[in-house]
């Protein structure tokens, strides 16, 4: 009786387990949108800088410590917050660079962002060459005439992308490498904060429509996060090295806010479904309680060269923290992989009404 009660319950036990594996197959086979395009900076860039004359590449250690593979042109350790998304939507493999893609692997996605890119043409020219969002704009026009002529012919294109998500995240290094950077840009004496804020939406506003133009319906905006909380700007700015810089956050906010107007302005359009993701918001929920969310350092670079690790971004061949897993940010700059997982669950599932506006990813997705 032992025995059959024993069988009985591995039936009992296997059945669910079963259901379960056939569930996850089926999602992992079948992506929740047929293509995802990203357009924005190193947050985000997967290798599209990495045969470029530029300083603005991270093609080598300890870049990619935590990454398969090892350093790929990723910003981080590990996963950025768009391969994060891209998982949750249900793609097998990572949406690959621009650089590298050609014909049919167009059909599924590619990642045109570009480290060191602004809205303005000159954001990062210190840094040496990149493509800012005009540029990659019009890598995204040439690559819809190559999908036309994979698919055979505008209708059935124009209806393909209209199933896809289009993340836009620009703006950081708008900011970080152009307004509060006096050295190089006199932007910050020209423009007022609201003004300045005004000509990047202006700008921003005009490279969208044209994402729109060419068959763009399912758009993401990501407003730009903390930059004034950055290892980077903590060693230059803060007395403390701990206290966020405000002038810098609160000049993003100006933006940002207008990210979210330029929402509701293109949802007007015919089968327009825009939406905004709160990344500043996230990422202040995550200063504000970071061990609930298994973070312990949140002013340091885990890889980095003197104040606050941001003095200098993490050097070729540098060895960096161990404990990776508890740092917010990788370098002088960028999240660290676990910081990306938090914001990218997020943005795809939100977990409070101030994530997304009007909707999450996953939202959209199922439009």
């Amino acid at each position: 009786m032992a025995s059959s009660r024993t069988e009985l319950m591995t039936r009992v036990c296997w059945v669910p387990l079963l259901a379960l594996a056939l569930f996850l197959g089926s999602v992992r086979s079948e992506p929740q949108v047929p293509c995802y395009f990203i357009f924005g900076d190193s947050l985000v860039d997967n290798g599209n800088n990495n045969d470029m004359a530029s300083l603005a590449r991270a093609n080598y250690p300890p870049y990619g410590i935590d990454f398969p593979g090892g350093s790929s042109g990723r910003f981080t350790n590990g996963l950025t917050t768009v391969d994060v998304i891209s998982k949750l939507l249900g793609f097998d493999n990572y949406i690959p660079p621009y650089a590298n893609a050609n014909g049919d692997q167009l059909l599924t996605g590619v990642n045109f962002a570009s480290a060191a890119a602004g809205i303005r043409e000159e954001t990062g020219q210190q840094l040496g060459p990149r493509i800012p969002f005009s540029g990659q704009v019009r890598n995204y026009q040439s690559a819809v005439q190559q999908m036309v002529n994979i698919l055979g012919d505008e209708d059935t294109a124009a209806n393909y992308l209209s199933k896809c998500i289009f993340s836009v995240g620009m703006g950081s290094n708008d900011y970080l490498n152009n307004y509060f950077m006096p050295m190089f840009y006199n932007s910050g004496q020209r423009y007022t904060p609201e003004q300045y804020a005004q000509d990047l939406i202006t700008r921003y506003t005009t490279f969208v429509r044209s994402l729109y133009d060419y068959g763009a319906r399912k758009v993401v905006l990501i407003g730009v996060g903390q930059v004034g909380c950055s290892p980077n700007e903590l060693a230059q700015h803060s007395a403390d090295g701990a206290t966020c810089v405000g002038n810098i956050n609160s000049a993003i906010q100006i933006f940002n806010n207008r990210l979210i107007s330029l929402v509701d302005q293109f949802n007007t359009l015919p089968g327009a479904h825009f939406t905004y993701i709160n990344a500043y918001h996230i990422f202040e929920d995550i200063l504000r309680d970071p061990r609930s969310m298994g973070l312990s350092v949140v002013n340091r670079g885990c890889c980095g060269v003197g104040r606050n690790n941001g003095q200098y971004t993490c050097l070729p061949y540098q060895i960096p923290c161990q404990n990776r897993e508890q740092y917010l940010f990788w370098d002088a700059f960028h999240p660290t992989e676990a910081a990306n997982i938090i914001i990218g669950k997020r943005s795809y599932q939100a977990q409070s009404d101030r994530d997304a506006y009007p909707m999450d990813i996953k939202t959209l997705a199922q439009i």
